[in-house]
């Protein structure tokens, strides 16, 4: 039998308001299914994270363009009508294996969700299901705090991508809007709203429900900073007056989840108009006594806590200080709220594994502090035991020369660029610590890395395997390339390769591994 096709609501951001038929869904799946632009970080699956299983097929569908130029011959509608196809194509071929595919969208499917593409296309040969969810328009008026429509009255839901004439004639009909698709709309939008005699009683809500959420009034909105997922009201009923003290509050923004109060006023007792700090922070590997007393002391003194959830549930819960947990592929919008959170006051600390400067937080969270709204908030990096040190203190000194460090991973770069570096290493002689080696969706590539390595070193050279380093499950074995078996590594392991100048030599300890500071003819 054929599988269904779940058009699944996520609500607006914050993933308590999932509903509970949503969640059971979501974990039930086989397959989930999800959207992204080409940066790769899908915000449906960082509300959807909490609920899924180990083992769950995923795919990520990513559009070829969102707002920029494209050179398919048929233009900017072609490309995206080629990609719904393709993005089709891969969806049927589970559910006619009789896959059940939770297909994942913001807010509501059927309400301007990229799901209902999907379900013109596969519904008249699938099962499809919808499970509606809250629409950024109900945690919008949420967060204004105010009806937006009463009695009799009409309420006009508006794209902001209309022609400003238009949008300004159907603000003037109407007794209450929202109006969605913001962005780079903005500008237009306000001078609709100001056309149509309605920008004096018009508000901004930007990020509806999640930690992020802003209110202010449409008028006092900065044009250049506007996100896609924001949204503009205009009620119907005269604003409550808790209105007017939320908009000209100190913090404007209340995130709704319990775990995660407002830093409404400025965190313990800084002045509102102050910005805070950031500190990027190494916990180190995995043992407690890895972490640095200076990393140990800025966990101590943050109001908050921003990373992913593998790590904060490291960092021993403090009275009164908030924790912000999330998935692992949202690196620059888990920046941004850290930011965000300083920003007004608070002082954060991001947490990473390891060093924070090696494969985590501190590139994503300065690449973002360098957007001109952070330019007041100050950002300062610790340092942590890298996880390749820990691994080469278990054997020995493999990394006592020169050395290099990749990522396997092919999620923020091309396949190719790491196959170029790994040729480039190896060919130049030096140790390799390989990080990210894999995961439970990407397995080929430690086999495609010892094909590429073993065409400039030696078959037996050595190569340490170390996974769960300073963890509960340590263990650390020592093989020789040729002998490097791609089922026994995960994404917790860490191989280094080694050298030219790499020994392995066994003692009643167990096998020790160093590589020389010299060589034979220097």
């Amino acid at each position: 039998m054929s599988g269904t096709l779940w058009g699944i609501g996520l609500g607006p951001g914050d993933p308590e308001l999932v509903t509970v038929k949503a969640a059971r869904l979501i974990g039930a799946a086989d397959v989930v299914a999800f959207h992204s632009a080409r940066h790769g970080r899908s915000i449906s699956r960082g509300i959807a994270e909490p609920y899924m299983r180990p083992g769950q097929i995923e795919e990520h569908l990513v559009y070829p363009v969102t707002t920029e130029t494209t050179d398919h011959p048929g233009g900017y509608q072609g490309a995206i009508d080629e990609f719904y196809e393709q993005a089709a194509t891969r969806l049927a071929a589970h559910l006619a294996a009789g896959r059940d595919v939770a297909l994942l969208a913001a807010g509501d499917p059927l309400f301007y969700s990229s799901y209902m593409h999907m379900h013109r296309r596969l519904a008249d040969r699938f099962n499809a299901e919808i499970v509606p969810g809250i629409t950024s328009v109900s945690a919008a008026s949420a967060a204004l705090g105010t009806p937006l429509v009463e009695g009799e009255q009409v309420l006009t839901v508006l794209p902001g991508t209309m022609p400003v004439d238009e949008l300004t004639e159907r603000l003037r009909e109407t007794d209450a809007a929202a109006i969605m698709k913001l962005g780079r709309t903005f500008p237009g939008v306000r001078r609709a709203l100001a056309d149509a005699g309605r920008l004096d009683d018009a508000y901004y809500v930007e990020r509806a429900s999640s930690t992020r959420q802003r209110v202010l009034a449409a008028a006092d909105v900065d044009e250049a900073d506007v996100p896609y997922f924001s949204i503009t009201l205009v009620p119907g009923p005269t604003p409550t007056t808790g209105v007017a003290a939320l908009v000209g509050g100190q913090h404007r923004g209340a995130p709704t989840n319990t775990s995660e109060p407002t830093t409404s006023n400025a965190a313990d007792g800084e002045s509102a108009g102050a910005a805070g700090e950031v500190v990027v922070v190494g916990l180190g590997p995995g043992a407690a006594d890895w972490t640095t007393p200076e990393v140990t002391a800025a966990l101590d003194e943050a109001t908050d806590l921003v990373g992913y959830t593998t790590y904060i549930n490291r960092v021993p819960e403090r009275a009164g200080q908030r924790r912000h947990a999330s998935d692992n592929k949202v690196e620059s919008e888990r920046a941004a709220m850290a930011l965000d959170l300083a920003k007004r006051g608070a002082r954060v600390a991001v947490v990473s594994s390891g060093d924070p400067g090696v494969f985590a937080m501190a590139s994503a969270v300065l690449e973002v502090s360098a957007e001109p709204q952070f330019k007041d908030v100050r950002v300062r990096v610790l340092p942590g035991l890298t996880a390749a040190n820990a691994v080469a203190s278990r054997v020995g000194a493999p990394l006592g020369h020169d050395y290099a460090m990749i990522s396997l991973s092919d999620r923020l770069k091309p396949w190719e660029v790491v196959a170029q570096r790994l040729s480039a290493v190896a060919a130049a002689d030096m140790a390799i610590a390989i990080y990210n080696p894999a995961s439970t969706q990407r397995r080929w590539q430690v086999g495609a890395m010892r094909d590429i390595l073993l065409t400039h070193r030696d078959p037996e050279t050595p190569v340490v395997l170390g996974r769960d380093v300073g963890g509960p499950t340590e263990s650390v074995r020592v093989v020789t390339l040729a002998d490097l078996n791609p089922d026994e590594v995960d994404m917790r392991t860490l191989l280094i390769i080694g050298a030219s100048t790499t020994t392995a030599f066994d003692t009643p300890e167990g096998t020790r591994v160093f590589t020389a500071r010299r060589y034979e003819n220097a």
